[in-house]
């Protein structure tokens, strides 16, 4: 038999199974709640918006251009559209600072190629979104801990960077509501992120994902405006803004897009040409139909459900989370990260709570570049109504104080 692994890149190695897609074959088990995948809910996309949509597609002159090749920056209404509202949040620009991916994974895979040479250094927070780890480790880096209010000195980021055999290339953060920890970077924080930036001379990549889903507190600036409106002009910035229609919309039209400076821009459109020349024409064409009948409609009726959905669970967690236990409580977003004591291990529970409570969550560990935070977990309440909620972290609880109690 052929010996497949070594004829594969090195590369290959590095890449894992995802433990959260393994995860979402437990939806359909109908015995299982689970808080597991970080999914929008189904029955909140807005189906008849796009129904319409592609129906006037079809049934228009812009049928033709719909179906053909197009450019690789993205489909121009919808790129303006987007500067547009790059602009209501600080970032004026250009449709040509617009650049439209196949879903924002895809766009973290061309940053993650854009910069990483074998054996560079990627900062990241510990936890970080698992799809980013994924999206880099295809490119050989090593990670450090990107912390934003320890005693890391600029420094001490060159010297570990140079110690395992390159140079620090950039810094990746979700600044709203993080997957998987729901917690939001303040704007004190967002500031010690471009001047660690400006002092190492590298780039910060800011995944917007659920900038949108604020349900409390007041906005804060995103990093990029914060540096514009110190810089001037976004050509003169090294922040580059990862956003998706995934988390509004509908994550299967796989539509996403990054907001740059234009020497980013332009190498980006040189991957995307050689990668699959273009995003879905009728994908974006649609997108750009919908957003221009009612954005801010669809983004009020899914922030009122999650944002009640994360109101239900925060409280069921105090009504059940045994002592020893503690959880963030997100302002935003789709995701609590829970900590358990010391010592315990979220797969293992997660193993037993498969098994004796059926509740479904991620382990923390697959979230952390160095393999720590065993004894943490993220659940998700978007796809959850208030029984399955109230049952859920029940019988969570129970399985917890019984682990704990020994």
């Amino acid at each position: 038999m052929l010996n497949w692994d070594t004829m594969f890149a090195s590369r290959s190695s590095r890449m894992r199974a995802s433990e959260i897609r393994e995860l979402l074959k437990l939806l359909d088990q109908p015995d299982i709640i689970s808080f597991a995948g970080g999914i929008p809910d189904p029955t909140l996309f807005p189906a008849e918006e796009f129904q319409q949509a592609y129906a006037d597609i079809f049934s228009g002159p812009a049928v033709n251009s719909a179906l053909q090749y197009s450019l690789s920056e993205g489909y121009k209404p919808l790129r303006e559209w987007l500067a547009g509202q790059m602009g209501a949040l600080g970032i004026p620009c250009e449709f040509d600072n617009v650049f439209i991916v196949s879903g924002s994974q895809q766009g973290l895979d061309y940053l993650g190629k854009l910069f990483l040479s074998p054996n560079d250094t990627a900062l990241v927070t510990w936890p970080t979104y698992l799809g980013a780890l994924q999206a880099f480790n295809a490119y050989e880096p090593a990670y450090d801990q990107l912390t934003l209010n320890g005693n890391r000195t600029p420094d001490s980021y060159r010297v570990a960077a140079a110690a395992a055999g390159g140079k620090v290339k950039f810094a990746y953060l979700s600044a709203d509501f993080s997957n998987p920890t729901g917690e939001t970077v303040d704007l004190d924080g967002r500031k010690k992120v471009l001047a660690l930036a400006e002092e190492l001379d590298i780039a910060v990549i800011e995944d917007a994902a659920y900038q949108s889903l604020r349900y409390d507190g007041d906005p804060i600036s995103p990093i990029l405006a914060l540096e514009i409106a110190e810089k001037g002009h976004i050509n003169d910035t090294r922040t580059i803004y990862c956003g998706s229609f995934s988390k509004t919309l509908a994550p299967g039209l796989r539509v996403g897009f990054i907001v740059a400076n234009a020497p980013v821009i332009r190498k980006l459109v040189l991957m995307k040409q050689a990668a699959d020349l273009h995003s879905s024409t009728i994908n974006q064409i649609a997108i750009a139909n919908v957003v221009e009948r009612g954005f801010e409609t669809q983004v009020a009726k899914i922030k009122a459900a999650y944002s009640h959905r994360r109101d239900c669970m925060l409280a069921a967690l105090e009504k059940y989370m045994p002592e020893g236990t503690s959880w963030t409580k997100p302002e935003g977003g789709m995701f609590i990260w829970i900590t358990l004591p010391e010592g315990m291990d979220g797969a293992k529970l997660l193993a037993k709570s498969l098994e004796t409570a059926k509740v479904a969550f991620v382990p923390g560990k697959a979230f952390f570049a160095d393999g720590s935070g065993a004894n943490t977990f993220r659940v998700s309440f978007s796809c959850a109504n208030e029984q399955m909620i109230e049952d859920g972290i029940s019988r969570l609880g129970k399985l917890i104080a019984a682990e704990i109690g020994g």
